[in-house]
């Protein structure tokens, strides 16, 4: 197999509105920070701001679509049915869904969402759910999902997996304590976003800084390093195809850097640094 182009990169986000804000006339705002135009076929994340007692729509077209809360409290309406969004909820959208957004609080909707096109699901264009039935819709709070460990005693808690009806990604929230972990790579395509927390993005020689509202974008097998340089625990929101688990990481050599990682199949040269 031969080396992957690298093309690792962050972008801080945009300025949010002021909450409420009505003054620019605009209710609903999406800004795509990562994709196609930086270069990044795998997954796409756009941020969306919704001023309170306004809506948007959007729809899935031929991809899976994840949703991250990260202020406010609304409604999210697919098929006609109503599901209740609040903060650090996620939400898994089948494709060929049409979906709209109400803010229902008093202060801006704040949403990250990410598409994962070409999507394959088993169940057509619908979702199996944690129960097994079939849906185009699961929403999940993140207090309620398991922590588990990583490398570096880090820790993950799954938003969304194909065992909870997202198919064909991983959506997930790090914590990453004060420290830096051994360089390493992973094997599936990333995007994250910093929830809160200070720190350095490493990457093929170059370095980034990072604070809250920074996106990054993680092509397969990209040697890299996100250190945590401040006072507190790190969190990150990221998404990752194909599925699998956040601890799957390897060092540069290729070997597994945590019990959850399986043996590489691939050279180690296979790696970019």
């Amino acid at each position: 197999m031969s080396p992957l182009t690298v093309n690792a990169r962050v972008i801080q986000a945009p300025p949010m509105s002021p909450a409420g804000d009505r003054s620019s006339g605009l209710t609903w705002r999406e800004h795509q920070t990562l994709g196609p135009e930086t270069g990044f076929e795998a997954l796409e994340q756009t941020l969306i701001e919704c001023v309170p007692g306004s809506s948007g729509a959007r729809a899935t077209e031929d991809a899976e679509e994840v949703l991250f809360v990260l202020e406010g409290a609304g409604t999210l309406t697919a098929g006609g049915t109503a599901y209740a969004l609040e903060p650090e909820t996620g939400a898994s959208l089948a494709p060929h869904q049409s979906y709209q957004v109400r803010n229902d609080s008093r202060q801006t909707l704040r949403i990250v969402a990410v598409r994962v096109p070409n999507a394959h699901l088993p169940a057509g264009d619908e979702l199996l759910g944690p129960d097994g039935a079939k849906t185009a819709v699961v929403v999940r709070r993140l207090a309620d999902q398991q922590a588990q460990g990583a490398t570096a005693a880090r820790e993950y808690r799954i938003v969304g997996d194909p065992r909870t009806g997202l198919c064909s990604a991983t959506h997930f929230v790090g914590y990453i304590p004060a420290a830096r972990a051994p360089d390493h790579f992973h094997t599936y395509d990333e995007v994250i976003y910093v929830l809160e927390g200070e720190g350095v993005f490493h990457a093929h020689g170059s370095e980034w800084p990072l604070t809250s509202g920074s996106c990054i974008q993680l092509p397969a097998r990209t040697v890299h390093c996100l250190e945590n340089t401040g006072g507190q625990v790190m969190r990150v929101a990221g998404v990752f195809r194909p599925a699998g688990s956040p601890a799957a990481a390897y060092y540069p050599d290729g070997t597994p850097a945590h019990p959850d990682a399986p043996p590489m199949e691939a050279s180690p040269a296979t790696a970019t640094q």
